[in-house]
């Protein structure tokens, strides 16, 4: 059996996986529950944490430097989820001036009174599912809120006194839908958020929209239309004043994603709940995925993870490629020997990529074949 090192962690992500309903492209690891469950919530995270902290592999930094509250829909646990929450992690642990504490939120479950009491629990930051503004297509997608819904949401959220403030939206539905994707755009624009998420529709097989991807009922996005939504978001967002510094980030000027950039720039940090990941180094592991299977583990041993995977050189090779390419930071050119150095000049003629300070950069038509462009760079190096 493989000795673990000791690794000390200042960025931790917590899972609340309650949703009301299941969305029709929904593959995530979440309960449906109308209005999730608090007590057993917090009593599973105190359970796992107590066995994280007996077995002494991930320590938790007596300060945290991020911490990230993912679902699911958390906004559903209500006003005093993150007090319970700081509770649970302790508070003297969210004290640094500096943290970054980020909550997610689904418009139809914000209130004034929610985001105030987040707040002064001590979260500063909110990422907010809205997807779109038009009513066939949240409909279709299986969401509750209306076109009106985001609107709403974002001015509770700024009035409760949270600035710092990121929206999802999705691009690449189904040419059926005849979705206005850059009206979706304007509109996310006169929000005035500081950070903004847009993630292609991914077809994943286990779900309604899978399904029916299979018997014909729907028809994918071609790749044509899928490169000009993202592209056209890409130069409007641009021109408004969003700095694209992530395949899927744009951000204001001092408003990108610390904890996020944890995860890209390869840093160790701590999962808790069902199906949260954790890292460090060379190691990866990961907790059940049912709710309940892990609930119930949580509040006997503790002990929810799964065996894990150690990361070969290879596999870390190609994982520091990957997160590398996919920031606006990109590689430094030294790290790359002299077959990749002649695949990314060969990028650089096809516009997938600018080659300054001594670094490689991808362009957002670069970003589009990101997997490709890093398989192909891997299976570059020498020897």
């Amino acid at each position: 059996m493989d000795t673990l090192s000791k690794v000390s962690v200042s960025s931790v992500y917590v899972h609340a996986p309650f949703c009301s309903r299941r969305c029709f492209y929904c593959d995530f690891a979440v309960e449906v529950n109308s209005s999730g469950d608090l007590g057993a919530w917090t009593e599973a995270l105190s359970g796992e944490l107590r066995a994280v902290e007996r077995e002494g592999v991930f320590v938790i930094s007596e300060a945290l430097k991020t911490l990230y509250v993912g679902g699911g829909t958390p906004s559903l646990l209500g006003s005093e989820a993150m007090k319970s929450l700081a509770e649970v992690i302790g508070r003297n642990r969210l004290e640094d001036p500096e943290l970054e504490w980020t909550a997610e939120a689904n418009p139809e479950s914000v209130t004034h009174d929610l985001v105030e009491g987040w707040r002064k629990a001590g979260v500063n930051r909110m990422s907010l599912g809205v997807q779109s503004f038009d009513a066939q297509v949240l409909t279709w997608m299986g969401r509750l809120h209306g076109p009106d819904g985001a609107v709403r949401a974002v001015k509770a959220i700024k009035e409760a006194g949270v600035h710092n403030l990121s929206v999802d939206l999705t691009f690449g539905l189904p040419s059926r839908l005849n979705r206005c994707w850059r009206t979706d755009l304007y509109k996310v624009l006169e929000l005035d958020v500081p950070h903004i998420n847009l993630y292609g529709l991914s077809i994943e097989s286990d779900t309604p929209l899978g399904r029916s991807v299979r018997d014909g009922s729907e028809v994918p996005v071609n790749e044509g239309q899928y490169r000009d939504e993202y592209l056209a978001a890409v130069e409007l967002l641009g021109n408004a004043g969003y700095q694209h510094y992530e395949v899927s980030s744009f951000s204001q000027p001092g408003f990108s994603s610390r904890h996020n950039s944890v995860y890209w720039d390869g840093r160790p940090y701590l999962g808790l709940g069902n199906a949260a990941h954790s890292y460090s180094d060379s190691y990866r592991r990961w907790n059940v995925r049912d709710w309940l299977s892990y609930s119930a583990l949580a509040t006997e041993t503790g002990v929810t993870w799964e065996k894990g995977e150690h990361l070969d050189v290879a596999s870390r090779s190609l994982e520091r490629l990957w997160l590398g390419l996919r920031t606006v930071f990109g590689l430094p050119i030294r790290d790359l020997d002299d077959p990749q150095r002649l695949i990314i000049e060969s990028w650089a003629r096809e516009g997938w990529s600018v080659l300054e300070d001594e670094r490689v950069r991808l362009t957002a038509e670069g970003w589009l074949v990101l997997d490709r462009l890093t398989l192909e760079l891997d299976n570059a190096r020498a020897g």
